[in-house]
């Protein structure tokens, strides 16, 4: 980006304690989240589903701490943490056993020591620790076949018809609870696109490398006993932290970067149009079969609509040259929460 953060230098105690602060607070604020999504549920949970109480909470402390390796802004970690844990690829693995989504929310945390540890000579184990997620995915089949406990189905990998879950996972998780949902919510969709334009200009290619790896794994068929669609995980945890990134690149970009701003806005508004033709396709459909599809269709529009406005008011924001980053920030964090907030139930009420 054009703009470079500055910093005020503070005691190395102080910036301890600060952080300290703000991981229990996000901490707080996912646990509240989990109890708001499950508290209807709780009565019907069995034993081992109680662990879907407490994946969501680990999946998104992971995300949020490793995402803190490269997002400087609160916010920005904070909403990288609650779309993976969150998310409809998280949230959708409740539909397996327990154990797979505990698995999921392991990710983050076997990503840290690559991410946090070695520097100077020992740099060059990083390489290395990155392989410590993928030997645990495996690890964790092959243990569990042994004691037959069958987390997720061998057969479950990504297939083609599963892309449209990307734009609009809520429709596709209301036709076939069994599909599996790789996509985001509606509005981070523009901070993904950010994101992946800040990825691209940074030249991370090791990053690209790991997300091409797993998405290939997650598409072929499965070997040592390993549930294809568990490799996805690792994708949706880097593009969980492109969004917390791409936010931070829309509250601090500067009036050079605005026509990327515009970019994610049109494409959210192309969205929504797209949304609502296929809303209007589905009420045209005999006796109104399709009217739930096309309700969700109408609801996905609002949301890109949302977001393509809020992109609006920044862009606006950028051309008059006011930086405003609270403002920013109040803009991206509403409209983000507004989407998973609504959403996020959704999809936990199809799947338990």
């Amino acid at each position: 980006m054009s703009r470079k953060l500055t910093r005020t230098r503070r005691p190395l105690g102080l910036v301890n304690t600060i952080s300290l602060l703000r991981f229990i607070l996000a901490a707080i604020v996912y646990a509240a989240f989990t109890i708001y999504l499950y508290h209807p549920h709780l009565k019907d949970l069995q034993r081992w589903q109680y662990l879907l109480i407490v994946n969501p909470c680990i999946a998104s402390l992971g995300a949020y701490v490793l995402s803190r390796r490269w997002i400087a802004a609160f916010s920005g970690s904070f909403f990288a943490g609650a779309i993976y844990g969150f998310g409809p690829f998280s949230l959708g693995l409740a539909k397996f056993h327990p154990t797979a989504g505990l698995l999921a929310a392991s990710i983050p945390w076997l990503f840290c020591p690559a991410a946090f540890g070695p520097r100077t000579r020992l740099r060059l184990l990083s390489p290395v620790l990155v392989i410590l997620p993928f030997l645990a995915v495996v690890v964790f089949f092959q243990a569990a076949g042994r004691y037959r406990l069958f987390a997720a189905s061998t057969q479950a990998r990504l297939q083609p018809a599963d892309l449209v879950g990307l734009l609009v996972p809520l429709v596709i998780i209301e036709r076939n609870v069994n599909t599996t949902l790789i996509g985001f919510y509606h509005v981070p969709v523009a901070a993904l696109i950010m994101g992946s334009f800040m990825l691209l200009a940074a030249r991370r290619v090791g990053i690209l490398a790991i997300i091409v790896l797993a998405t290939a794994l997650a598409c072929w068929k499965s070997f040592l006993g390993v549930s294809p669609v568990l490799w996805l995980a690792i994708p949706v945890l880097c593009c969980s932290v492109l969004i917390g990134a791409g936010m931070q690149g829309f509250a601090s970009a500067g009036y050079a970067d605005r026509k990327y701003v515009l970019l994610a806005a049109i494409i959210l508004g192309i969205l929504a149009i797209v949304a609502l033709m296929l809303a209007t396709k589905y009420f045209q459909t005999f006796l109104g079969l399709g009217s739930k599809y096309a309700k969700i269709f109408v609801e996905a529009a609002k949301m890109y609509i949302l977001g393509a406005t809020s992109l609006a008011i920044i862009f606006f924001m950028e051309r008059a040259k006011l930086r405003l980053g609270p403002v920013r920030w109040a803009i991206l964090c509403t409209t983000a929460a507004l989407d998973m907030f609504l959403n996020a139930g959704f999809i936990v009420d199809r799947v338990l």
